[in-house]
């Protein structure tokens, strides 16, 4: 079928297709199941295919009273995790007609400048990381529908909660390491209030203690590689019995303890083993690779917009933790014979 030199609107469809303009509308809309047969509704979206049809979404919004646009407020875009999670729900949002701003937080944490006059009035929903969660605040954007990221599910803000399974990607580490033969470990904990990272520090010192004989020691930084190097020299000094192995929050943590046990002139995994969480690209750049948990960004940003969806719609999201996978490689090994 030749296509018009003008735009095609829903009555050229409906003219193309045999049927009525409201049957397209309902077709169009997603709302014909019922209503319309599955043949005619085959029928019309091959018309709109053929004729190039785009439904005009800034009449249909001013109609449903709804912009059609998501806030994702994270933390500043330092690492590519936040990016993966932006690419997933950007990636659904467009299959449904959304589009979606990022509001990054300008220190990780605390209020960015406002890029919106009044995000009730320019927007439809939120999805916030918990690492981020003042700066809803600051927008008013804790009264929009809003689906919490990395959060307590019983503390949560949100009319839903997406969250990966951070406890047992932690306990898998903490049981590689105990098999290996690991004692003494110090965790590098990310020097941010937030859940996420109170869960990680909970379930490594649970796991530990299960095991007679066991010892973790805490050393917080912020989560760069000069703050992690700092926190690591300063935890490797202090008087004691040195770890035979360190736990990093995330991957940019152990990359700051690299540098800092190279200076110190041990052996990663020889003298001391390390293992992060996120499996970024920087944890195959460094040298040996680094033994980390692989959390799947773009899926965790896939689920945020399908459960913000449901919720815009009225249903109940899909609940579950999106599982993670220890990855090990060659930052672990057995700790050095006395």
């Amino acid at each position: 079928m030749a296509r018009s030199s003008t735009r095609p609107t829903s009555r050229d469809v409906a003219h193309a297709a045999g049927v009525s303009q409201a049957a397209v509308s309902l077709v169009l809309g997603d709302k014909w199941r019922g209503r319309v047969s599955e043949p005619t509704a085959e029928r019309v979206r091959q018309a709109a295919r053929d004729l190039g049809y785009r439904p005009n979404l800034a009449a249909r919004n001013l109609r449903l009273g709804r912009t059609r646009t998501v806030l994702l407020v994270v933390p500043a875009l330092t690492t590519e995790f936040f990016a993966g999670v932006y690419t997933g729900a950007a990636r659904v949002a467009a299959e449904h007609g959304f589009g979606v701003v990022l509001y990054p937080s300008p220190e990780g944490i605390g209020p960015a400048r406002d890029p919106f006059a009044s995000a009730q009035a320019a927007l439809d929903g939120v999805i916030a990381s918990s690492m981020a969660a003042d700066a809803l605040t600051d927008i008013r954007g804790d009264q929009l529908p809003l689906v919490m990221l990395d959060s307590d599910p019983a503390g949560s803000l949100g009319a839903a909660t997406v969250n990966l399974d951070i406890a047992d990607g932690v306990r898998q580490v903490a049981e590689h390491l105990l098999g290996l033969g690991h004692r003494r470990v110090l965790h590098l904990a990310a020097d941010v209030p937030s859940w996420t990272f109170e869960i990680r520090a909970r379930e490594l010192a649970a796991r530990m203690a299960a095991v007679p004989g066991t010892e973790v020691r805490t050393a917080r930084a912020p989560i760069s590689i000069d703050g992690a190097l700092t926190a690591t020299e300063a935890a490797l000094g202090a008087p004691g019995p040195r770890p035979t192995a360190i736990v990093c929050d995330d991957d940019k943590l152990a990359a700051g303890a690299y540098k800092a046990l190279r200076r110190l002139g041990l052996r990663i995994p020889d003298d001391i083993s390390v293992t992060g969480l996120d499996d970024l690209a920087l944890a195959t750049a460094i040298d040996p690779e680094l033994t980390t948990v692989r959390l799947d960004a773009e899926l965790f940003g896939e689920h945020g917009m399908r459960a913000l969806l449901a919720v815009l719609e009225g249903h109940r999201p899909t609940s579950g933790d999106i599982p993670v996978q220890l990855v090990v490689r060659g930052s672990t090994a057995p700790p050095p014979t006395p």
